[in-house]
């Protein structure tokens, strides 16, 4: 399996966060938070990202239910990914985020960050690194 390198984004309604990870190392970081307005995002923003970057792959956090089933928002992130990968000719992949933001936020009180500072500072871009952490964990090893 060649070397990859991904960007990964925590869709939201309001806030898309964004980060960026590789293969080889199995790491990712958080890169940016993009506004959104009723979740379409600033595409030219993210075109930049994806000109940067050069990803192989793009993953998207797809937020089901507890249960495993579809959410409203679950569409919604399916259909985010279906356009990046349309407007931008590179793969789109999703996978199950349940928990990511939670754990992001989990991970910011471990660090003595308030929930008042979310607003300030969100934590989609932590968030969407765990996803893409989790994904990158999923991938066979390289030799």
């Amino acid at each position: 399996m060649p070397h990859q390198r991904a960007l990964a984004f925590d869709y939201g309604t309001r806030q898309i966060g964004v980060a960026v990870g590789q293969t080889l190392t199995g790491s990712a970081e958080p890169l940016v938070n993009l506004r959104a307005r009723d979740g379409i995002p600033d595409w030219e923003q993210i075109g930049k990202l994806i000109q940067e970057w050069k990803p192989d792959v793009l993953i998207v956090g797809l937020p089901l239910n507890m249960d495993g089933s579809d959410s409203e928002m679950s569409a919604r992130a399916s259909k985010f990914a279906r356009r990046l990968e349309g407007r931008f000719q590179v793969p789109a992949q999703c996978i199950d985020e349940r928990l990511s933001t939670f754990e992001a936020k989990q991970q910011l009180r471990d660090q003595r960050r308030t929930p008042g500072s979310y607003r300030d500072n969100p934590v989609d871009s932590l968030a969407a690194a765990l996803l893409l952490e989790t994904w990158l964990a999923s991938q066979p090893k390289e030799m």
